[in-house]
C-alpha cells in the first residue's frame, strides 16, 4: 500500500540513472545531441545481457570517435569507414565475442559504403549501430549522403538539389534486401517512448548477433542541433516533421 502523497518511481522510469558501464568522463557532444542517449542504451543493453567481458565495440571517425571514452568495454578504432571490415576480422578471430560497430552516416554511408554492404552481404555475426543525422556534424555541417532534398548545409547553402547532388541515401532500405542480414530497424531517441523502442531494438540486434543469426543493422534517426543551427527542442521538432517522413521509423526486416 502506497501512502497518500507518496510518489512511486518505477525502476523502468529512472531514465537518468547512470548505467554501470558508463565512465565518469565528461562527454564532448553538443547539448541536445542524440549520441549520449544512444551510448546510454548500448551500455545498458551490454550490462543487462551480462556480456561486458565479451563485448568489443568498433569506434569510427566522426563525432562519436571518442565512444571508447564513455563505455567501459574493449574497443578498437577503425580508419574512416572501415569499421565493418575491422569488426569482421575481430569477430572471425574471436567468435565468442559480441562485436558491434558504432558509426555515423558520414562514416558508414559515404566512405564506408563498400565495407558496410559487403559485411552485410556476407552475413557477419555482428551488429551495426548507425546514427543518421543527415549532416557531417564534426567537420562543420557539410552535406552528407543522408541530407534531405532542399536541406541547407555548409556545402549546400541553397539546399540540396536532386539534379546536382542526387537523392538522400536510404541505406537501411537497401541493406534489408541482402540475405546475410537478419534484422534491420530504424528507430529514434527523441522521446521517452522512442528511447524504449530503440533500446529494445539494440538488444534484439545484439541477441541475434550472439546467436549467430547474421548481421543486425540498427539505424537511429538523430538530431544535430549544432549542424542544423537549431535549439535542441527545435531540432527534435524539425526531425519529427522532416526526417521521419523521409526515414520512417520501425522494423524493415526481422528474419
Amino acid at each position: 500500500m502506497i501512502a497518500q502523497n507518496t510518489v512511486e518511481i518505477k525502476p523502468e522510469n529512472l531514465v537518468y540513472r547512470k548505467p554501470a558501464l558508463m565512465t565518469d568522463n565528461t562527454m564532448h557532444y553538443c547539448p541536445g545531441c542524440s549520441h549520449g542517449t544512444v551510448h546510454k542504451l548500448v551500455a545498458e543493453v551490454i550490462d543487462e545481457l551480462g556480456i561486458a567481458d565479451r563485448a568489443i565495440g568498433i569506434s569510427p571517425v566522426g563525432c562519436s570517435v571518442f565512444a571508447y571514452n564513455y563505455i567501459d568495454i574493449d574497443w578498437a578504432q577503425a580508419a574512416h569507414g572501415r569499421a565493418a571490415a575491422v569488426a569482421t576480422g575481430i569477430k572471425r578471430t574471436n567468435p565468442d565475442k559480441m562485436v558491434f560497430t558504432y558509426q555515423g552516416d558520414g562514416d558508414l554511408a559515404a566512405i564506408g559504403t563498400g565495407e558496410t554492404i559487403q559485411a552485410c552481404n556476407r552475413g557477419e555475426n555482428i551488429a551495426i549501430i548507425y546514427i543518421n543525422n543527415a549532416i557531417y556534424g564534426m567537420t562543420g555541417g557539410q552535406m552528407a549522403p543522408t541530407t534531405l532534398i532542399g536541406m541547407k548545409t555548409a556545402t549546400t547553402p541553397n539546399g540540396r538539389r536532386v539534379d546536382l547532388h542526387g537523392y538522400p541515401f536510404k541505406i537501411s532500405d537497401m541493406i534489408a534486401h541482402l540475405d546475410g542480414v537478419s534484422y534491420v530497424t530504424r528507430q529514434a531517441v527523441n522521446s521517452a517512448a522512442n528511447v524504449r523502442k530503440a533500446k529494445r531494438a539494440i538488444r534484439k540486434g545484439f541477441e541475434k548477433a550472439l546467436a549467430g543469426k547474421g548481421l543486425s543493422f540498427i539505424e537511429i534517426v538523430a538530431s544535430c542541433n549544432s549542424g542544423w543551427k537549431l535549439s535542441p527542442v527545435a531540432a527534435n521538432q524539425w526531425m519529427e516533421e522532416n526526417m521521419f517522413p523521409e526515414y520512417p521509423l520501425g522494423d524493415l526486416k526481422d528474419a
